[in-house]
């Protein structure tokens, strides 16, 4: 009778393990309407569906979790299973995250696919040296600046109140003399309310998410460039998941990345139609302005070369190269 029992108990162990579930975290930055967002949730529904419910990955929005300059740092040291980084915020950590962060590089989303597929080998080995994978990317749509007067020059801008929430955005602050102050995205609607920050440059999509509508009324639509999200993961934590899980997180992932980057070309019209309506005046820079945009972004690829070394001419003669073939 005891053996029995012990059969009986061994077997529903088998059982229990066979059946075992995982779950992840995965912090996000952005709200839960955001676009990445949802990319996000639909993300962790086909792995709970392709693992069969094995693997059970929470999504936490709006910086619930963690605040956006923390997700990196969680997932790397295992607080977080995965999550979702602005890429360029960490440019002062290596110039290598900041690629898509150069004005006029690559603004039109072709020319942003091509730098993400010349940045992606060199995130690949910095992110595996600090114990973390690159699930996927997807790009936000062409920046542009929000303000609360009509700007003819950049020499406009000098004095302004400008949000900066990564290297590349407070450098644009000094070159142009207006006042660089940190805010992150979940912060913002606050922030220009209350007239911490009375200008920034970014997409509509964060226009429409945070209202900015309310408190600014004029957004130039300069198609700076297209910063990108990335969804990374911690090493030990995939690793330690069984080769049909793997398989499907990364076939999930690679998805996500197809369908994000579609849907943020198809929500730019979008959003800029929806800003609009909310009657905020939708510009044309002037010629002027463009130019002056355009020096700022020379002088930026420069100094970014000089501190990327090798690895960042490389880059961007991968990218100049792609770009080039295909004119």
């Amino acid at each position: 009778m005891k053996f029995k029992l012990a059969l009986l108990a061994a077997a529903l162990c088998t059982g229990t393990a066979a059946f075992a579930q995982t779950k992840w975290d995965l912090p996000a930055a952005y709200p839960a309407s955001n676009f990445h967002t949802e990319n996000l949730t639909q993300f962790a529904a086909d792995v709970d569906k392709a693992s069969a419910g094995k693997l059970k990955i929470t999504v936490h929005a709006n910086a619930s979790l963690f605040k956006a300059n923390e997700i990196k740092r969680a997932v790397q040291g295992g607080q977080a299973q995965l999550g979702e980084i602005l890429l360029a915020n960490f440019e002062n950590e290596n110039p290598i995250y900041g690629a898509d962060g150069l004005p006029f590089l690559a603004s039109s989303y072709p020319a942003a696919r091509k730098l993400a597929d010349a940045q992606k080998p060199a995130l690949d080995k910095l992110l595996d040296a600090q114990g973390m994978k690159l699930l996927y990317t997807v790009a936000w749509p062409p920046q542009g600046v929000y303000v609360n007067k009509e700007l003819t020059s950049v020499a406009d801008m000098k004095g302004l109140k400008w949000r900066a929430y990564s290297p590349a955005t407070s450098k644009i602050a000094e070159l142009v003399g207006a006042q660089p102050v940190t805010v992150q995205a979940a912060e913002l609607s606050q922030a220009l309310a209350t007239g911490v920050v009375n200008s920034y440059m970014s997409s509509g999509s964060t226009g429409y998410d945070t209202k900015t509508y309310e408190s600014i009324k004029y957004w130039y639509d300069v198609q700076a460039w297209l910063p990108k999200n990335a969804v990374i993961v911690n090493k030990k934590s995939f690793d330690a998941l069984d080769a049909p899980t793997q398989a499907a997180v990364l076939k999930a992932a690679a998805d996500a990345e197809l369908r994000g980057w579609k849907i943020s070309e198809e929500k730019n019209e979008f959003y800029k139609k929806a800003l609009a309506d909310k009657g905020m005046k939708i510009m044309t820079p002037s010629p002027k302005l463009v130019a002056d945009f355009r020096q700022v972004g020379g002088i930026m690829k420069t100094d970014w070369t000089k501190r990327a070394g090798a690895e960042g001419e490389a880059l961007l003669s991968v990218y100049e190269k792609s770009s080039a073939a295909k004119k």
